[in-house]
């Protein structure tokens, strides 16, 4: 009999009067503001202006929504699908179900408009918020926490997740690995990794938000290995393991391809941000511009000179 276990919320869902408040969707608001806070810190102090990061995220955010949601019902369309299913359930995303590869490829190409519309490069942007967006996924691992979903084999372990019961979605009772929680801290560390590395090696032109992408798949690849939720599986594997590899491989070959055309760190990430602070410094309010000269005084006139005694 495990003793010592994480326990599981009784529902996920609290009602305030007629309106519930949903613990995975809390989650994914309160990481999407850390995102944006830290990224906007990291993006001033790369020389850009202040909202900007929260401006592109406006076209961002949603289009990740989205895009993770599609995600998750294009590889597991026979929950939505199937015999017996409900289609609608598909729009259902308080209920969970967000594919972060979906979320990164569409949220990318809401950013990439964004961007544009700026005139900011997306991959100086996109360098400022990944530790934030490593951040976002830590917080918002703990919807499934509420919804009690995506936990992994079963386990004594002190730290053990217990799961209830539920026949209609074919839980069964128990204590499993808690791979929510494996998620969360693996990310927390990749964002402490990301900054680190920033920091340490100038990263630039896409390079820091490449080298979250990395190290996120790695940590992602082992908790795949460790859930037992229904999945597709390709030659033994989940279909999300196989994800994993490819996109790690393609994010450390831009890595490796970027040093080599593009070294070093953009000197500019916002150029309308250069141009306010320069003529900001043109004119110091110490003395103002049009400020009068003075008028030098008269000097008095020579009078006659001493006669020269003999």
């Amino acid at each position: 009999m495990n003793l010592a276990y994480i326990p599981s919320p009784s529902t996920g869902v609290l009602h305030l009067g007629p309106v519930p408040l949903r613990g995975y969707a809390f989650c994914i608001i309160i990481g999407v503001f850390a995102a944006v806070w830290l990224g906007n810190r990291r993006w001033v102090a790369r020389g850009g202006r202040v909202g900007t990061v929260a401006d592109i995220a406006v076209w961002a955010v949603p289009f990740g929504l989205v895009g993770g949601r599609l995600y998750h019902v294009i590889t597991d369309y026979e929950l939505y699908f199937g015999e017996g299913r409900d289609w609608v359930d598909s729009f259902k995303i308080w209920e969970g179900g967000l594919g972060i590869w979906g979320a990164v490829a569409l949220g990318a190409v809401g950013a990439w408009i964004g961007c544009r519309r700026r005139g900011i490069p997306l991959p100086a942007w996109a360098d400022a918020v990944a530790p934030g967006i490593a951040v976002a996924q830590a917080i918002g691992r703990w919807g499934n926490w509420f919804n009690q979903e995506l936990y992994g084999k079963p386990t004594d372990l002190p730290w053990a997740l217990k799961i209830d019961a539920d026949p209609a979605i074919g839980r069964v009772a128990g204590t499993y690995h808690p791979t929510f929680l494996y998620e969360s801290l693996w990310c927390l560390g990749v964002a402490a990794l990301v900054i680190w590395a920033d920091r340490r090696f100038k990263l630039g032109h896409g390079r820091a938000f490449a080298l979250y992408v990395a190290a996120y798949t790695v940590g992602r690849f082992w908790t795949e290995y460790l859930r037992v939720d229904d999945a597709h599986h390709v030659l033994g594997l989940r279909l999300n393991g196989w994800t994993s590899i490819v996109v790690f491989l393609a994010a450390v070959v831009y890595i490796v391809v970027s040093s080599k055309k593009v070294p070093g760190r953009e000197a500019v990430v916002e150029p309308g941000a250069v141009e306010s602070a320069q003529e900001t410094e043109d004119v110091s309010p110490a003395e103002p511009v049009d400020a009068p000269k003075p008028v030098d005084e008269p000097k008095p006139a020579d009078g006659p000179k001493p006669a020269k005694k003999l």
